[in-house]
């Protein structure tokens, strides 16, 4: 499976998130020949446990998450980060966990946008908000290469082509820029050769550094 970099908009300090950032990002991938091959939409959702005893709050997991990709529609990517632990089943797992009535979703954030090709590499751009909302949480850009599958030959190839999109919106003078933080897959138990599991790891990373990036604005404003 290609190789994926997911990244994450840090706005300037200051500034704010808007839909203009995000379409200002997608002329400049269409000004480097990037070809727009249709839209695309991966989805993160957090759980609660429903409980009768409150007292048992604490066997249970608080960052327990579920992740969908577009990518593979018949799969479910349920991941506790606390633990590190990562697991696949089919996609009725969701179903299976509502009829069960064991946990509950408190929140689902969906990320979409459009996906491009520039020759070997595929871009998708999307902003992310919470399903059934137009507030805009975040914006994200996925990185994929395609020829390459193996994510310790990758890093070179990738932080070059990281480098010339930096460049081209740098020339838009925008407020903030993607930042890549990198996962330690190894954590999880996750090999070298890229899998969909790499990428759920991904999102729940994307999630974590999006909360504590949020939180550490609104410690700075108070």
């Amino acid at each position: 499976m290609p190789i994926k970099w997911i990244l994450q908009w840090r706005p300037n300090a200051g500034t704010t998130l808007s839909t203009q950032i995000l379409s200002e990002v997608s002329q400049c991938i269409e000004t480097i020949n990037g070809v727009k091959e249709g839209r695309w939409k991966n989805t993160v959702s957090f759980y609660r446990p429903i409980l009768k005893d409150q007292a048992k709050a604490v066997e249970f997991p608080k960052d327990f998450m579920g992740i969908s990709l577009q990518e593979q529609p018949d799969m479910y990517y349920m991941i506790i980060r606390q633990q590190r632990l990562i697991m696949e089943a089919e996609s009725s797992m969701k179903d299976i966990m509502e009829k069960l009535q064991s946990y509950k979703t408190r929140i689902a954030i969906s990320f979409e946008g459009f996906q491009y090709r520039l020759g070997d590499f595929r871009l998708r751009v999307g902003k992310v908000s919470p399903v059934n909302s137009e507030n805009l949480r975040g914006i994200m850009m996925e990185m994929e290469y395609l020829p390459i599958s193996s994510w310790e030959t990758s890093p070179q190839i990738m932080n070059e082509f990281f480098d010339i999109l930096k460049e081209t919106l740098g020339g838009r003078s925008l407020p903030g820029h993607f930042v890549h933080v990198e996962p330690n897959f190894s954590e999880y138990g996750l090999s070298d050769q890229y899998t969909s599991q790499h990428t759920a790891v991904q999102y729940a990373s994307f999630m974590a550094q999006m909360i504590s990036t949020g939180q550490s604005s609104r410690s700075a404003r108070n």
